[in-house]
């Protein structure tokens, strides 16, 4: 079977990024403004949307001891903060390699 280099580079690339997640709530403009970054460098994230509480909602402060606000990103299961965290990160050029690009 004869794979391009572009689909074996496409699925090498998706094997070395650590895994993102973010848990926000609906109508959030700093969930938003984070997705919005996530989304302008091509990260893929999983969402948790915690709007009505609920299972997730209690994950998010079990692995995040302490958080109160949304959003809260994860990436390799290390907690990064929220949005302005993200920026921060991002500003100093910090954000890039923990993506994994």
């Amino acid at each position: 079977m004869y794979v391009s280099q572009a689909a074996f580079q496409e699925e090498q690339a998706a094997v070395t990024k650590p895994k993102v997640e973010i848990y926000t709530k609906w109508g959030c403009p700093y969930c938003v403004r984070a997705k919005a970054l996530l989304d302008g460098k091509g990260v893929s994230y999983e969402e948790y949307d915690i709007t009505l509480g609920g299972p997730k909602k209690a994950e998010m402060l079990e692995r995040i001891p302490g958080a109160s606000t949304v959003p809260q990103v994860l990436v390799a299961g290390q907690a990064l903060g929220g949005s302005d965290d993200l920026q921060a990160l991002d500003r100093a050029g910090k954000l890039d390699p923990l993506l994994g690009l």
